[in-house]
């Protein structure tokens, strides 16, 4: 993963409710199945397999998730153990014509829990965390991105 997309995906957890959580392992396998299709077009298998080994990985992190007193459980489960299947097929053959069932998959579910997490009202998961606020200035021949802690009140001088 870049780490433009890192950086982005660490702020967001620190921000994130449980439901959020799940929507941003979905965005995270989704943009390693694409970092892995660019890879492969560019000739770097070994790209490639890292790329696909990680979405494998937050696969299994989603699966770890699962909470078995509710049915839709098991349904999550087979859909998670066929993405699982093809990303592992992808590696073996070294090609990436298995991953489009896998991305049609997670998307769908992407789009099912963005849904739940904007009715989730519990907020974040972890706490003592810094508010972030974003913002962008200028650097020489570069943007550079900050964020403000409101509630940080050592900042400045104080009078």
């Amino acid at each position: 993963m870049k780490r433009e997309a890192i950086k982005a995906f660490t702020a967001r957890v620190t921000q994130a409710s449980r439901s959020e959580l799940t929507v941003i392992l979905y965005e995270m396998i989704l943009t390693e199945i694409e970092e892995a299709r660019e890879a492969y077009e560019a000739g770097n298998l070994a790209a490639f397999d890292k790329e696909l080994k990680l979405a494998q990985r937050y696969v299994t992190e989603l699966q770890a998730t699962l909470d078995f007193h509710y049915v839709i459980s098991y349904d999550l489960m087979s859909l998670y153990l066929y993405v699982n299947r093809q990303i592992i097929s992808a590696i073996i053959r070294r090609n990436p014509v298995p991953l489009d069932g896998a991305q049609r998959v997670m998307s769908s579910l992407l789009i099912g829990f963005e849904g739940v997490s904007k009715l989730d009202k519990s907020g974040p998961v972890m706490s003592n965390t810094q508010q972030l606020y974003a913002g962008l200035t200028y650097g020489k021949g570069h943007l550079n991105e900050t964020y403000i802690d409101p509630g940080n009140q050592n900042r400045g001088f104080i009078a």
